[in-house]
Order: structure tokens, then C-alpha cells, then sequence
């Protein structure tokens, strides 16, 4: 599909969309939870960016010891 036939697409079921309220709302949690999934690094503060390592480095960890454990663990997923 080209940009122009998704742009269309896109656009067709815009409209439908904005005729319900219910479905408005669900449409841009989704399209918020899209960006952010997108955002790009880069364009975090520094406060922010450190704010997220700290953040990371809160939660507990998992180590193996060798990756037998590590493939046994993955599968019991």
C-alpha cells in the first residue's frame, strides 16, 4: 500500500470515528500509546532521561546461571 491509499484509508475511517464520542476516545488512547512507544530517546530532557535510568535500576533483576536456566525460564513464559 502507498502513503497516498493509507493517507486515504486513514482519512475514510477518521470520519467514522468522529461521529461517535466512545470511539473517539478510544482511538487517541491508542494513538497516544503508539507515540509514546515511538518516542525517540533522544528528545527526552536530561533530568528525564536520568529519572528513567534510576527508574530502571529500582526494579529487581533476574540472573541465571547458565543458559540452560536462562532457555528454561524463557519457555515457562
Amino acid at each position: 500500500m502507498t502513503a497516498l491509499q493509507l493517507n486515504v484509508e486513514m482519512l475514510r475511517n477518521m470520519s467514522i470515528i468522529a461521529e461517535d464520542e466512545d470511539l473517539l476516545r478510544r482511538a487517541a488512547k491508542y494513538l497516544r500509546k503508539l507515540v509514546s512507544e515511538k518516542q525517540d530517546p533522544a528528545l527526552y530532557t536530561k533530568e528525564e532521561f536520568f529519572a528513567r535510568i534510576d527508574k530502571a535500576r529500582q526494579q529487581p533483576g533476574k540472573s541465571f546461571a547458565n543458559v540452560e536456566e536462562l532457555d528454561k525460564y524463557i519457555r515457562s513464559l
